[in-house]
Parts: C-alpha cells; sequence; structure tokens
C-alpha cells in the first residue's frame, strides 16, 4: 500500500516520511531524471513500455471532439499517442504534471516535432486538480499513480474532473502473476536498474527508489477496490506481460 501507516506519515520507497516531505523527494526524483526518462523507460523495459502504452489508448479507444486529461504525463507521451490516433479533429489533450521539468522536458520535444497545437501543459497536483468539475470525457495515468502521496484523493479528483460517462484509466506497474517470473523481475529491479540509472542519468537513488515504490502500491485487486470506493463504476483491469504492468478502468456514471 501506498498510504499513510499511520496520522501524517507515508511510504517514500521503502522509507517512512512525513507527508508532505512525499511531495518535494518525489519531485527531487523527477528533478533529477527529467532528460532521461523516455530513454531510461526504453532500457528499463526493453522497449516494452511502448507496447503497454499502444494497448492503454486501444481500450481507451480515444473519439473525435472528446476532450482528455493525462495527469502526470509531462514527457507528452500519452497526449501524443491519442492525438496520434484520433487524427486531425482530436479534441485538446490536457497534459498536467506536478513536476515543472517534466513538463518543460515534453513540451520543448513537443515543438522540436512540431506539434504547436493540441496539447495544454499545466503544472498541477494529482491530488486537488486545477480545473472545474466534470471538465473532461477522459482521463488517463500512465506510471505516476505510485509516486502520489494520497491515492484515494487522486482517485476522488479523477472522477471530480471526469463529465458524467467520462473514463478512467491507469496504466501502473504492478504485481506479477507469473510463477517465476516474479523472481527474475525482483532480481532485475534491484540490481539491474539502479545499475542503469548510474551509468544513464547519473543517478542509481532515483532507480532505486522507483523500483521500491512499484513494491509499495496496491495490488490489482485492491486498486479495484479504491477505485469503487472513490465512486467510479464499472471497474476492470488487465494484466500486462504477466503482472508486471497493469491496466485499470473505470467510469464515472
Amino acid at each position: 500500500m501506498n498510504e499513510p501507516a499511520e496520522h501524517g506519515t507515508t511510504h517514500f520507497g521503502y522509507q517512512t516520511v512525513p507527508e508532505d516531505e512525499k511531495v518535494r523527494l518525489v519531485r527531487g526524483v523527477f528533478d533529477s531524471v527529467a532528460s532521461k526518462y523516455d530513454l531510461m523507460n526504453d532500457l528499463m523495459s526493453l522497449g516494452v513500455h511502448r507496447l503497454w502504452k499502444a494497448a492503454m489508448v486501444d481500450w481507451l479507444a480515444p473519439r473525435a471532439g472528446q476532450s482528455f486529461i493525462d495527469v502526470g504525463g509531462g514527457t507528452g507521451d500519452i497526449a501524443t499517442r491519442i492525438l496520434s490516433r484520433v487524427g486531425a479533429h482530436a479534441g485538446p489533450v490536457t497534459v498536467c504534471d506536478i513536476n515543472h521539468e517534466m513538463i518543460t522536458v515534453g513540451r520543448d520535444r513537443s515543438i522540436d516535432t512540431g506539434r504547436l497545437d493540441g496539447i495544454n501543459w499545466v503544472c498541477g497536483d494529482a491530488e486537488k486538480l486545477p480545473f472545474p468539475d466534470m471538465s473532461f470525457d477522459a482521463y488517463t495515468i500512465a506510471f505516476c499513480l505510485r509516486n502520489v502521496t494520497r491515492i484515494d484523493a487522486a482517485l476522488a479528483e479523477a472522477r471530480r474532473v471526469l463529465k458524467p460517462g467520462g473514463r478512467f484509466l491507469c496504466l501502473e506497474f504492478s504485481r506479477v502473476v507469473a510463477p517465476v517470473l516474479d523472481k527474475i523481475y525482483d532480481a532485475y529491479s534491484f540490481n539491474v536498474l539502479p545499475a542503469l540509472g548510474s551509468m544513464v542519468a547519473g543517478d542509481a537513488a532515483s532507480y532505486r527508489y522507483l523500483a521500491e515504490s512499484i513494491r509499495k502500491f496496491p495490488s490489482q485487486d485492491e486498486l479495484l477496490a479504491r477505485m469503487g470506493a472513490a465512486g467510479l463504476k464499472e471497474c476492470k483491469m488487465r494484466n500486462l506481460s504477466g503482472g508486471i504492468a497493469a491496466l485499470h478502468s473505470g467510469w464515472r456514471i
């Protein structure tokens, strides 16, 4: 679990820290890795994260005219995929990320690739989104929810900003369900990832935290239950790559 073990504290990887300290610590991690974030995703997952994200957009099935918010999507990867899938008549995609460095990387990349329209870049907190009620047709969040201090607050905010009939879709690392794969994955996570982080991003500690944060994140079934408690309906889950990652879907009815 990622919620406080006692009042006023929460988990930062395997450390117990004050709740109001976690935001600063997480921001420090992503300030450090922002410029290498997508490269490291490729190296860490051997490129498989691209297939997971494609599966996410497939399940989302975005349509022309819909409005989208991608929370924690600072590099613009999911937003770009949505726009590319829908085509010329895509509705706007709002990328909301608490980390200014990640937003800067995403916006600069978007400009460099000639995409000047279609994405709104907003610095904001998943627990207190700076948008009115019922603003979006779809809410996506990829590899971010486990870094949020109060997961239940973020889920409640997701429901709040969705229009009736709106879709919530989360892609996150999860619990491995395939026999043997779990042992291989643990060895990879705690040995290879920090070494890669040190070599490529010059930061082993941040990638050690990322591996630890995955182990602290709720299981597939627990996340489904917490989505339901936040008021999302028709909640469903799909494992990817034996549970290394999972997609969770829900609706605001």
